[in-house]
């Protein structure tokens, strides 16, 4: 029995590619329809290098590591890579400099190979990890992409936290804050919150930096929201628009 080849970085990256202009030409197309149907009338930045600021899109967990999980299995990690990916695509159709963390169902544990052995450190240096990525951009927006769970099921919303070691980490959470109650959830009224040692990425970040909690798993209604196409087009639209004010 022939041994499989493993697949090159160079076949990687032109899959990848591929897939990216595929959301993009999917998303040109959606884009037109809610401006056509006035669905959606969220106004965006024009096109620009915004002084070259690259933004780092980080989707949380991946591989091992799901995240929280939906009462009906869905998983974070899964919906955090699905809405960094559009983010990704926006920034790339309007001319934004932009990176994301992981492309795939992965941790990023061994991304720089610093060990032979991870046993018991994989969550520790994919932290490590993510952080390092997102400083290796010397003039960036570190943006975390992740989902909130809690035990009682009537919690719902957006959340999202700014890193203390910056003013303009604060000023991007506002701004996002208020486009997100602005134009997808009225009833939010969640304030941002300053990021504590808990969040290890924005404690400890150089870069201006945010997290957001895009909604609650444990909310039946809103988790149906978060499983529906068009909806996580309209909250990576938001989200969009507004880190591309950053500068």
């Amino acid at each position: 029995m022939q041994e499989k080849k493993p697949i090159s970085y160079a076949v990687k990256f032109f899959i990848f590619s591929l897939l990216t202009a595929l959301i993009i030409l999917t998303l040109g197309v959606a884009y037109g329809k809610f401006v056509e149907k006035n669905e959606y009338s969220l106004p965006l930045p024009s096109s620009t290098n915004f002084d070259e600021v690259t933004i780092v899109i980080d989707p949380g967990h991946g591989g091992e590591d799901p995240g929280s999980v939906g009462a009906d299995g869905t998983l974070e990690k899964d919906l955090n890579l699905e809405i960094a990916r559009l983010v990704y695509a926006f920034c790339i159709l309007n001319g934004t400099e932009a990176r994301m963390t992981r492309t795939e169902d992965t941790l990023l544990y061994d991304y720089y190979g610093d060990l032979k052995d991870y046993t018991g450190q994989k969550k520790v240096y994919d932290l490590k990890n993510r952080l390092k990525i997102a400083e290796e951009e010397e003039n960036a927006l570190y943006l975390g992409i992740h989902m909130n769970k809690f035990s009682q099921e009537r919690y719902s919303g957006a959340q999202i936290y700014y890193s203390p070691n910056s003013e303009e980490s604060q000023r991007v959470a506002s701004n996002l804050s208020k486009k997100i109650k602005d134009y997808l959830q009225p009833d939010n009224n969640r304030k941002i919150k300053r990021a504590d040692s808990s969040i290890f990425i924005l404690k400890n970040i150089e870069n201006p930096a945010i997290l957001v909690e895009c909604g609650f798993l444990s909310n039946e209604n809103e988790l149906k929201m978060l499983n529906n196409e068009e909806y996580r087009a309209k909250l990576a639209l938001t989200i969009f628009a507004s880190v591309c004010e950053y500068k």
